[in-house]
């Protein structure tokens, strides 16, 4: 069946500061072969100061003039570090303007490699090049100073957010929430539909009665992904009610959305799931709403538990917002 497409929502939608300080107080294939959750009492990693992302943007910091620092470089609290949109920008100044050198812009690209695996590296790139016509056209910023115990370099644009913190926000993965997506709305050729897919094998795993209580009409705001904390209540499908296959399906699930980015970052993943209460904390929900070609593989869907939330809206193209961390 030809899958059709659907106007696109507004792509502008922010979680606010207050929502925000609530929530923080290689390739795919590769990624579904080995064990998520830490094991042992052996210590999770996590990114530091001194991290491959971490230290080049310490030397992006040393390179910046006065004049450059006055616009890209905020303070840590500042209100810009606690938006999250699908398209917009941190700063004004486009990182392929004159307002950068060449070496600043090869940075800002090792950054961006950085705090991610060899596959997301290449499929971000793809997505900016598709959606904006390049990294040159999104923006970053670094709030506070690098090195210390609060900085946090963020690169934002057309579906993307990405984050680089060295672990100076305490609890939260990834710096705080994220974004990704793509814009093109075949499924056969978004970036991102692989994981739709992924998602759906487990929907398919499931018996009648299952399907009946993850299977949802309408999705919340995309945007609307507060961590909720132990006391929360969770959309779907409880993953400690399924069978020891249907949860291996899950972890599986959970690798392979974690696999574009760095090991780091996924280690930390691993650690606040596990401290959360593991995959069986979890609840999966698929929406019938925005079901593209109507064919009951479902482009909307939720992963979410007490310090999870992934919420991938497929349809007309990819919005994804995560946010991971302990309340």
């Amino acid at each position: 069946m030809t899958r059709t497409s659907t106007q696109c929502p507004e792509c502008s939608t922010n979680l606010s500061r207050r929502e925000f300080v609530r929530v923080v107080g290689t390739a795919a294939v590769a990624a579904a072969s080995s064990p998520l959750l830490p094991t042992g009492k052996s210590a999770v990693a996590a990114p530091t100061k001194t991290s491959a992302a971490e230290s080049a943007v310490q030397r992006l910091y040393e390179t910046v003039t006065p004049q450059q620092a006055s616009v890209i470089c905020l303070p840590f609290d500042h209100a810009s570090r606690f938006k999250i949109n699908a398209n917009w920008e941190v700063t004004e100044p486009l990182i392929g303007s004159d307002f950068y050198t060449d070496e600043q812009r090869a940075l800002i690209n090792d950054i961006l490699k950085g705090v991610t695996s060899e596959d997301g590296y290449e499929r971000f790139v793809k997505q900016m090049d598709y959606d904006s016509g390049g990294v040159g056209e999104y923006a970053c910023a670094i709030f506070g100073k690098p090195g210390t115990d609060q900085f946090q370099f963020e690169l934002t644009g057309r579906h993307l957010t990405v984050r680089a913190d060295g672990n100076t926000v305490p609890g939260a993965a990834f710096g705080g929430p994220i974004v990704y997506g793509h814009g093109e709305e075949d499924p056969a050729q978004n970036l991102f539909h692989y994981q739709t897919k992924k998602v759906n094998e487990v929907f398919q795993a499931l018996d009648p009665s299952q399907r009946q209580v993850a299977l949802l009409k309408e999705a919340p705001r995309e945007n609307d992904v507060p961590l909720q904390g132990d006391a929360g209540r969770f959309p779907g499908l409880a993953v400690n009610s399924l069978s020891a296959d249907q949860k291996e399906l899950v972890e599986s699930v959970v690798r392979t959305l974690l696999a574009p980015y760095r090991q780091e970052d996924v280690d930390e993943v691993a650690s606040i799931l596990k401290e959360g209460g593991g995959l069986n904390q979890l609840h999966m929900a698929f929406y019938e709403a925005g079901d593209l070609g109507n064919d009951g593989e479902w482009d909307v869907w939720r992963v979410e538990g007490p310090s999870f939330v992934w919420h991938f809206r497929g349809a007309p193209h990819v919005h994804a917002y995560i946010n991971i961390g302990l309340k």
